[in-house]
């Protein structure tokens, strides 16, 4: 038998597949299909101090090996997550719960932070600081050492669950940014957000999103994420919650030998609502085949 169980910032999960915010609203349309207490956790829709209706359509289209997308943190608001989705999440789902936060402005973050802190069944706070999306918010505020040390700082003085901040791939150097999470107190990072992109439409002569650039993702992403995964590994001692185009069982296992102590499953969600489920029904096989007998011993294995 082998050990599918990793322990993340003191939470234990059962296995470490993760459903990536964005890719699977708060779990009401997949738990029609499957039993969603397979998964070792869920991390759900951005939420935000104000409800958003999101970017202007298009705001998705294809790439070869990808897709790009700029919904631009749609959701309804924290009000209306704590009072209606968490409770109609909980019916559904009853392992520990990744809350995505996500803000316009330190004040906002501090807000939404400390409001979710006192969410029973929310374990673990994943604050977005990289969505290349949406303007004066998001990625401004993951670019830089400083802002996203006191970004970090701030929402850790008012907060007791495990803080991990969501990293954006748009940088020169991401294992500098992470080291300026884990020193303001951070207890892990999420890595990576979307890599910002952009198509044209021929015949229109215009860029095919209406937010013109928007965030690629998908297995184009992948050898990207590993990269960066690895990097972080080695600058930091907290742990790293690794994602970009993860599709198999063997690209988790691939992302934990690069770093990382779960896995989150985005864009693949999109294209087969039973990706995450797939993924932890094949990770006993891949482990057997690749020869590891516990997932706990292989993170940073390739170090």
């Amino acid at each position: 038998m082998v050990d599918t169980s990793v322990n993340l910032a003191g939470v234990e999960l059962t296995n470490p597949v993760i459903p990536a915010s964005g890719t699977f609203g708060f779990g009401k349309e997949f738990a029609e299909l499957y039993d969603l207490d397979i998964l070792g956790s869920l991390s759900f829709k951005g939420t935000t101090l104000e409800p958003r209706f999101g970017n202007q359509a298009p705001r998705i289209c294809e790439t070869p090996g990808g897709m790009l997308n700029a919904v631009g943190l749609q959701n309804p608001g924290i009000d209306k997550v704590i009072s209606e989705e968490l409770p109609a999440l909980r019916k559904i789902f009853h392992k520990p719960i990744v809350a995505n936060i996500s803000g316009f402005s330190l004040e906002e973050y501090v807000t939404c932070c400390e409001r979710m802190d006192k969410e029973e069944q929310v374990e673990i706070l994943e604050v977005n600081v990289s969505c290349p999306n949406v303007h004066g918010g998001g990625m401004s505020f993951g670019t830089s050492e400083k802002s996203v040390y006191e970004v970090t700082k701030a929402i850790k003085a008012v907060t007791t669950k495990p803080v991990f901040v969501k990293l954006s791939p748009n940088v020169t150097d991401i294992a500098s940014i992470a080291k300026a999470c884990e020193e303001a107190g951070a207890d892990g990072v999420s890595l990576i957000n979307t890599l910002l992109g952009m198509r044209i439409d021929l015949k229109k002569k215009k860029p095919l999103l209406a937010n013109k650039t928007g965030g690629l993702s998908g297995g184009a992403i992948f050898p990207v994420a590993v990269r960066c995964v690895y990097q972080v590994y080695d600058a930091v001692k907290i742990p790293i919650i690794g994602m970009g185009g993860v599709s198999s069982a063997e690209d988790v296992i691939e992302m934990m030998l690069a770093g990382a102590t779960a896995v989150q499953v985005g864009a693949a969600n999109l294209v087969d609502p039973f990706a995450s489920r797939d993924i932890v029904l094949q990770l006993p096989e891949a482990m057997e085949k690749y020869g590891i007998k516990s997932l706990k011993e292989c993170v940073g294995g390739a170090h």
